[in-house]
């Protein structure tokens, strides 16, 4: 007997998210996913007409992979992984380690050869802009540790998040990406921070339930060199498998002059990968009602509702704002009451406080609105 939430969860990905249909090629990757779960993909796949390609892997396997590559090793397996992603028009990944820092002791360089080899041209410059993609966490023991839940409690908020009513939340939307597209200067403020920039010319996309399980985000990108203040991040982040608390970023003519953190010497030594790490290539604003708190998982804390989060690092092709990186940061700022507070503006115009809407257009995004 599978798990019906299972089912409700695979149709969402392949009837909803990706719309697989007659012909289409799934690569399905897998990462420490239950065998049943992949199964009921599967099974959901050749129902929609589609050919699953399944790659199934485990994070302690790649630990190894990683700590002992050489150049020529990771780029074999990045030759191959690129193989399959060309042949695919589809990709949902799945990714369920029971421990988010089981990368932290793979020395820094041979990480660098996984992003050059594997990462980058595979994933950034290949399934991203030429794919049908959706990408997702799976609910485990640690990722209820992170969230302070019960594993029953935390998988119940994990499918009831991962399975709402993501075509309401997609009309709810509308109006913010249009008030977006018209905007010119941006100023976020809160505790520790001041920050203005511009997002005129930039497009602007809905993440509704299309590339990210779950979703719940508007984002576009910064004009590359229009940052100019301070922003404070209230929200922990994770990046290689190092835990990064209390970020603060100091911007002028778009470009990080100053960065600090819980561990400063290995955050700089990020923004110092290549020249576009110190500026920005995305900025977005939360809206999952279901989310509230962090959980130390990008896919869930990005969304969190009455949160932005900007992004040190490379831009997307649908919001591109010339920004290229082997980096990609999400870093979370809640702007909720309870975590604060804090405004945006646009162009002048007060438009979110404490995590709220204040704009009647908007209001429908509340997450009182959004649950029903």
């Amino acid at each position: 007997m599978y798990d019906p939430r299972m089912k409700k969860l695979a149709d969402v990905l392949v009837g909803y998210s990706t719309e697989v249909k007659e012909g289409d090629t799934v690569y399905v990757e897998a990462f420490d996913i239950p065998t049943e779960m992949v199964e009921v993909l599967v099974e959901r796949i050749y129902q929609a007409g589609g050919v699953p390609l399944i790659s199934m892997k485990s994070n302690r396997v790649l630990r190894r992979l990683y700590r002992g590559a050489t150049e020529r090793a990771m780029k074999t397996i990045g030759e191959v992984e690129m193989e399959k992603m060309r042949r695919s028009d589809v990709y949902i990944g799945m990714r369920g380690s029971h421990n988010i820092t089981e990368f932290s002791d793979v020395p820094e360089e041979r990480m660098a050869l996984y992003k050059k080899h594997w990462w980058e041209p595979v994933h950034i410059r290949w399934r991203v802009p030429k794919t049908r993609w959706v990408v997702l966490r799976w609910p485990t023991p640690s990722m209820a540790q992170q969230a302070e839940m019960s594993t029953e409690a935390f998988e119940e908020f994990y499918f009831s998040t991962c399975t709402m009513d993501y075509s309401r939340m997609s009309k709810a939307m509308d109006a913010l990406k249009s008030l977006m597209e018209r905007t010119d200067e941006v100023v976020i403020k809160g505790p520790g921070t001041d920050l203005r920039f511009s997002i005129k010319g930039i497009p602007v996309v809905k993440c509704d339930g299309k590339l990210n399980i779950p979703d719940g985000e508007v984002f576009t990108a910064p004009v590359k060199d229009s940052l100019e203040g301070v922003i404070s991040f209230n929200a922990p982040t994770v990046y290689d498998g190092k835990i990064f608390t209390d970020v603060k970023l100091k911007f002028r003519e778009g470009r990080i002059i100053e960065a600090t953190s819980s561990n400063t010497d290995a955050m700089n030594k990020i923004l110092d990968t290549d020249e576009g790490a110190r500026y920005t290539g995305e900025f977005a604003i939360g809206l999952n009602p279901y989310i509230t708190r962090p959980m130390k998982d990008i896919l869930f804390d990005e969304k969190i509702a009455g949160s932005i989060h900007l992004t040190p690092g490379n831009a997307y092709e649908e919001a591109f704002n010339g920004n290229r990186s082997s980096v990609h940061w999400d870093l979370v700022l809640i702007q909720t009451r309870e975590w604060g507070g804090g405004e945006i503006y646009f162009d002048g115009e007060l438009v979110r406080k404490d995590g709220r809407f204040v704009v009647e257009e908007l209001e429908p995004l509340n997450p009182e609105n959004l649950m029903g």
